[in-house]
């Protein structure tokens, strides 16, 4: 062999067959020469890898020494996968070839499982049954062999065969045995026991054996004797010995189920039942039987006595009356229901034995004997009550029972008699009498009945009792029924023996009935009704009269006949003419009866049927004042009362479709509303129903207010002839002196005469004068609403004179919002003839009505002209002005300057006076200020002179001028102001602050002391009211000094009117600080000045400082600015384009624009 050549690799040692138990670690060798090859093991063909762990198989590794060629294959805990063949394998390298060993088979021994019986041993055997018994012991390898115990003995005859087992080279094996039952089985051991050779002791399984087999015949103990007396408590016991299951027992009586409740010993092996039976005489010779089964048992055991029960008689009847009349033979029997033995009767009636008896005997209940006894008896007086006693005696119980009733001997009563009126005294009808019936002896006493006219009276009093009998009282309220009737007293008992006593009574009474009949079933106006009235029975006669209302009628009256109750009856015969007013009028008939002095009546009600006819109080005419409802009456009445009525005005049918205004109520009556004087005159209305129609007129006399004109107007007169101003009125009514006349010129002027002419007033002026022309005032007034007003215009030679109306302050100013969105009217109203013509000027310069801002209207009505200028879009800037007005025509001019400024508080109302006053209420009159341009209220402040506060009261409706304060106190002074107000603010007090002073009137008729009190007491209300009032204001005072405004970042306003210094408005809502502070100034007081002025606030250490700049600007000095400003707007408005300032909402009442709170423009 060269240098650095090896040798081929070889075995040095082989594996070889190995056999191990299931779980032993088993050693493979294999040892290799000059190993240049990989060394690796093939289990079953698959190569398990060179690496000595054995990666994959982590209970196979290679050990020994690899130096030395050794690769023995170890393998841990035996399981049965790894029962195959291996091989060692050694690769090929570049020396050597590869080479494999010899196989080795590695057998690994498995023991069974723990063996097991197949058959369901939990079911218990039945003694004498065969059984196969198997026996498997599964898994083994190899086969086990199993052998079969009982109670250690083995069993023979056992065979034995193999099947696979549960996985593949094991092997189950089975062993069966036929064993057969015993009763002596129970409770034994069967084993099992298996082995092989993996094995170094057998396995083995134990059961434990039940079989069931019957019990033992049962036994009673208990019953020494046959014999029981009845209501013993028997207790017997029955036992069972032996069997599995121990037996189940049940008594029974005569087959009947008694008990089914036993008790189980397992360690004596035996049952027991024990039985509780109350014996009653039913039990007699009963057959008790105690039975025991189990499971296994072919048929129950039994043992069975029967037994003799001896009883007394459960009843003891005596049969028969115990009731006699004297002298009669009392029969009765007695009774004794079934004993064993059967009983001996015996009769005894006080301390006497009676003899005289029959007794037979029958088989009874229970297997006894019934006994009857029967005995007649003679009965006298002298035995009632005596006792009455049956004896029964039972030899066999020793028992005797007795049955013990009384005799009772019945005798009729004695005597009965009355107590009653006389029969010949006569008694008045509803009189209460009493009628008393007594009776004597008797056993029992006797029993009252009282009969009338042989008829049991059942309201009879209760029957009484005393010492020697009884007596019933009869309490009668006499009545027509009792007139001659018998009545009767019956006394009777149980000796059915009657005897009676019995009286008469005399009754006067009134007739019984009455009842008026007619043969006409229908009644018409105008016809003869003939009625008959028939009284009932009366004693003594009654005499017949007829009424109506008012009205007395005497009738025709037959002769009397002869009636029930012993009286007599009469009827009487009555005509009647019928009129519509008899309708649901009640004829009355009376019967009389003179010796009573009363009577009895009945009536009958008419049903008269008639056309319709109108009431004598329906109403001729109706007066109304225009527009209020008119309602005219209808009283109409008809039989039948379905009545159907038209209205007709003018002949014409009135109808609602027509004319909404109509409407008829229920009864027909006319409802106009909204009535004209066009609706005056005559209406006709025609109502029908079944039996005809009928019409009649009412007059609608509508009166209205006066409506005045001049029948000539102006009147021209030359001076020193005579003027004649005539007005004419359209009124109703036409009253006399509802004409006055009134001078509206300056000065006084005498009006020498003043007359009327129907609906014409005159005045005649003589010898005119210049003094005499202007204007004249006719005022006619009727009553209804207000008095009407026109004015004449007097002018002496044939020139005509103007004047100029409406200068009041509400004339004089203007107000609308400033910003560009609103649009104001200037009106101006003139009085004047001729015809009058208007001029406007604007800041002393003409108005240009060409400019489409400013409109112009005139209309004239009458001597009045008035002239409307319409400013579009005011501007606060370009309007906020003075608009003056001249008015002219040929004889003369006047002028008026209106003022347009912001909306703002009210002006304060002037010419506050006095118009009446009385002992608790003042009325009080005023001419309003300017508005503000907004609607106004006023408010009424007044107070006892006294009073350190004041009260106020709110006009309603708002825009009244005058008004009445109530509830003021007599004879007292009060000082009385009025203010306007709106949605701004509020005004001054009227007339620069003047208060009113007025004394109320002394009450008529009330006492001194009492207008003192009263004044007293109102005094005090007001004082009161004055400390509520101060201590309200330090209250609102104190919160507004504890709030926490920041006033160096908001703009305080402060708006007061220069001419008042009472009326104070403040408004301290914030304002942004970077807005133009420019406010304008109320200059509701100052007629000549149109001012704004800026102010700032600086609150510093709790003060204020006022710091602002004014400047005033006057009327002439703007004008070339107005003009150019007014040209700029426009030339916007003829361009189409209107511009207006950005207005925002106000998001609440107090966020209004600037013109209605005072805040910026």
């Amino acid at each position: 062999m060269s240098p650095g050549a090896q040798a081929q690799q070889a075995f040095r040692s082989e594996p070889r067959n190995i056999t191990l138990r299931m779980g032993a670690t088993a050693v493979l060798r294999c040892e290799v020469l000059r190993a240049s090859g990989t060394v690796q093991w093939a289990k079953d063909g698959l190569l398990l890898g060179p690496e000595r762990s054995l990666p994959g198989f982590p209970r196979y590794s290679m050990i020994g020494n690899p130096k030395r060629g050794q690769y023995h294959l170890q393998i841990e805990n035996a399981q049965l996968d790894d029962d195959t063949l291996y091989e060692c394998q050694a690769g090929p390298s570049e020396s050597s070839a590869a080479i494999v060993s010899y196989g080795a088979w590695v057998t690994v021994l498995i023991p069974p499982s723990k063996p097991f019986f197949e058959m369901d041993l939990a079911t218990p055997w039945v003694a004498g049954k065969k059984y196969t018994l198997t026996c498997v012991a599964p898994d083994a390898k190899p086969v086990a062999e199993i052998t079969l115990y009982k109670d250690g003995v083995e069993l023979t005859g056992a065979e034995s065969f193999t099947m696979s087992g549960s996985k593949d080279k094991l092997l189950n094996t089975h062993a069966e045995v036929t064993v057969t039952a015993l009763s002596s089985d129970n409770g034994r051991q069967l084993a099992c026991r298996a082995k092989n050779s993996a094995l170094f002791q057998p396995i083995e399984t134990r059961v434990t054996m039940s079989v069931y087999f019957p019990p033992l015949p049962p036994v009673i103990v208990g019953l020494e004797r046959e014999e029981v007396k009845a209501g013993r408590m028997l207790v017997l016991q029955c036992v069972s010995h032996s069997g599995n299951p121990l037996a189940t027992l049940h008594w029974t009586k005569n087959g009947e189920v008694l008990s089914t409740t036993w008790e189980e010993d397992d360690a004596a092996q035996k049952s027991s039942s024990i039985l509780r039976l109350k014996i009653t005489p039913a039990d007699n010779q009963a057959e008790l039987c105690c039975e025991s089964i189990n499971l296994v048992s072919l048929s129950p055991l039994s043992v069975s006595h029967k037994i003799t029960v001896l009883f007394e008689p459960e009843e003891l009847t005596l049969s028969g009356s115990l009731v006699a009349i004297e002298g009669q033979e009392l029969e009765l029997s007695c009774y004794a229901s079934s004993s064993n033995p059967p009983v001996d009767i015996r009769w005894w009636l006080g301390y006497k034995e009676l003899n005289g008896t029959v007794v037979t005997m029958e088989e009874g209940a229970n297997g006894g004997m019934t006994t009857m006894s029967n005995m007649t008896h003679r009965v006298s007086r002298e035995e009632d009550g005596l006792k009455l006693t049956c004896e029964a005696f039972n030899k066999g119980t020793h028992f005797s029972k007795t049955h013990i009733a009384q005799l009772s001997v019945y005798y009729p009563p004695q005597k009965v008699w009355l107590d009653a009126p006389p029969q010949d005294v006569p008694l008045r009808s509803g009189t209460t009498v009493r009628l008393v019936c007594f009776s004597t002896g008797g056993n029992p006493t006797g029993t009252l009945t009282w009969f009338k006219n042989g008829r049991a009276v059942p309201d009879a009093l209760k029957q009484t009792s005393f010492d020697m009998g009884v007596a019933r009282e009869l309490v009668l309220v006499l009545a027509a029924s009792d007139n001659m009737a018998t009545y009767r007293c019956d006394s009777t008992n149980k000796a059915k023996k009657i005897i009676s006593a019995h009286t008469k009574l005399m009754v006067h009474f009134t007739a019984v009935s009455m009842k008026i009949t007619t043969k006409q079933e229908v009644l018409r106006r105008g016809e003869v009704l003939s009625l008959d009235c028939l009284s009932g029975s009366s004693n003594p006669k009654a005499s017949i009269s007829w009424s109506m209302g008012p009205y007395r009628f005497q009738g025709v009256e037959q002769a009397p006949r002869r009636a029930q109750f012993g009286g007599v009856s009469v009827l009487s015969s009555l005509l009647l003419n019928l009129s519509s007013q008899h309708h649901n009028q009640k004829v009355i008939c009376q019967a009389y009866s003179p010796v009573l002095a009363e009577g009895a009546n009945t009536f009958f009600q008419l049903n008269v049927l008639y056309p319709p006819e109108f009431s004598p109080d329906q109403p001729a005419e109706v007066q109304v004042v225009e527009d209020d409802m008119a309602t005219i009456p209808l009283l109409v009445s008809a039989n039948p009362e379905e009545v159907s009525c038209i209205w007709l005005h003018h002949r014409e049918k009135l109808v609602k479709e027509g004319d909404l205004r109509y409407h008829w109520s229920d009864d027909y009556s006319l409802e106009i509303k909204n009535v004209t004087r066009k609706d005056a005159g005559v209406y006709a209305v025609e109502c029908a129903n079944e039996e005809g129609r009928n019409q009649t007129s009412i007059k609608l006399d509508v009166q209205y207010a006066p409506s005045v004109k001049a029948e000539k107007d102006p009147v021209f007169v030359n001076l020193g002839e005579t003027a004649d101003l005539i007005c004419v009125a359209d009124a109703n009514p036409i009253i006399s002196g509802m004409f006055s006349w009134k001078w509206l010129g300056e000065g006084e002027v005498e009006l020498e005469e003043e007359t009327q002419e129907d609906e014409s007033g005159l005045l005649t002026i003589r010898d005119v004068t210049r003094a005499h022309a202007g204007l004249y005032r006719c005022t006619a007034n009727n009553g209804i609403a207000l008095p009407a007003r026109h004015s004449h215009v007097c002018v002496p030679v044939n020139t005509c004179t103007f004047t100029l109306l409406q200068k009041g302050p509400q004339w004089r100013k203007v107000a609308s919002r400033g910003d560009g969105t609103t649009t104001a009217e200037v009106v101006c109203q003139a009085e004047g003839i001729p015809r009058v013509d208007f001029s406007w000027e604007k800041n002393g310069v003409r108005l240009d009505f060409a400019n489409p801002r400013y409109e112009e209207r005139t209309v004239r009505e009458g001597s009045f002209h008035t002239s409307t200028v319409r400013v579009v879009n005011v501007s606060a800037l370009l309007d906020y002005a003075f608009f003056s007005c001249t008015a002219r025509n040929s004889l003369g001019e006047d002028e008026l300057d209106i003022q347009l400024v912001s909306t703002n508080h009210p002006d304060p109302p002037s010419s506050f006076r006095q118009v009446g006053v009385n002992h608790d209420s003042v009325t009080l009159e005023w001419v309003p200020g300017f508005n503000g341009g907004l609607q106004q209220r006023f408010r009424i402040r007044y107070r006892w002179d006294q009073s350190i506060s004041s009260l106020y009261m709110d006009v309603f409706p708002p825009s009244a001028t005058t008004f009445t304060v109530n509830g003021l106190q007599p004879v007292t002074t009060y000082n009385f102001s009025v203010n306007a107000l709106n949605a701004i603010g509020e005004s001054g007090y009227a007339d620069n602050n003047a208060v009113l002073t007025i004394t109320t009137k002394g009450a008529s008729g009330l006492p001194a002391y009492l207008t003192v009190v009263l004044t007293v007491v109102f005094g005090v209300v007001l004082v009161l009211n004055s400390l509520g009032c101060f201590f309200g204001l330090r209250w609102k005072k104190r919160r507004g000094q504890t709030g926490n405004h920041n006033y160096l970042s908001s703009v305080d306003v402060r708006v007061q009117s220069t001419a008042r210094n009472s009326n104070k408005y403040e408004s301290r809502e914030k304002i942004n600080t970077a807005a133009q502070r420019t406010l304008l100034v109320d200059s509701g007081s100052e007629t000549d000045s149109n001012a704004y002025e800026s102010y700032a606030v600086v609150r510093a250490g709790g003060r204020r400082r006022w710091r602002g700049k004014s400047r005033l600007r006057k009327r002439k000095g703007q004008l070339k600015k107005y003009a150019e400003t007014e040209r700029r707007l426009s030339k916007q408005m003829r361009g189409g384009k209107r511009h207006f300032m950005d207005v925002q909402q106000p998001r609440r009442d107090s966020d209004l624009p600037f013109e209605l709170r005072g805040e910026l423009v």
